[in-house]
């Protein structure tokens, strides 16, 4: 059995490393730490790891620093918990850090503002994807309701210019009252 101190190290630099080359967020994030910690280390079986991905992704914060916390603590209990935490957050936590500091020079710099205009279009992309994916969910289900919130929340964000805390709170709040009034007034069950 290897001792804690090299399991902590192992924990910080696997982890540390997946982040610090590794773009694109906590879902091309999690593939890696899946491939470090089940395929190569074999610390964790698969089924374990699927299930850790699901708890993190369902758990409020970033879905890769949670990946971290719950493989660290499966691993090496609290402690280990902590290295897999600083491992994940300093690559982002630095690279930022520079970044703001040269923040005038990269401002004014040709080359950095063509790149930054790419990776508008490309998270764009991203953002219409997501937003065309969820509206065949909530068409699919043919839910009278949930299309016609679903609209009213785009007219109040894009040409009311209401703030998206209050759509979000509204919506939930009405979709509250209509999960109720199934449940209770009509007998539905979810």
């Amino acid at each position: 059995m290897e001792s804690n101190k090299h399991i902590y190290l192992k924990l910080f630099t696997s982890t540390f490393l997946i982040s610090a080359f590794t773009f694109g967020g906590g879902y091309v994030i999690v593939p890696l730490l899946k491939k470090k910690f089940v395929n190569d280390f074999k610390w964790i079986d698969e089924k374990e790891m699927l299930d850790m991905v699901a708890i993190a992704q369902s758990s409020p914060g970033v879905i890769a620093v949670n990946t971290s916390i719950i493989i660290g603590y499966k691993i090496s209990g609290f402690v280990g918990a902590l290295f897999t935490i600083f491992g994940t957050i300093l690559p982002p936590l630095i690279i930022m850090s520079i970044v703001s500091l040269f923040y005038i020079a990269f401002k004014e710099n040709i080359v950095v503002n063509a790149i930054m205009k790419a990776m508008r279009a490309g998270v764009a992309a991203v953002i219409v994807d997501v937003t065309i994916t969820m509206i065949k969910g909530v068409t699919k289900d043919k839910s009278i309701a949930s299309i016609i919130i679903m609209i009213l929340a785009f007219i109040a964000a894009f040409f009311l210019n209401i703030d998206v805390m209050l759509i979000i709170l509204f919506s939930g709040i009405i979709g509250g009252i209509l999960l109720y009034h199934n449940i209770y007034k009509k007998g539905k069950q979810f």
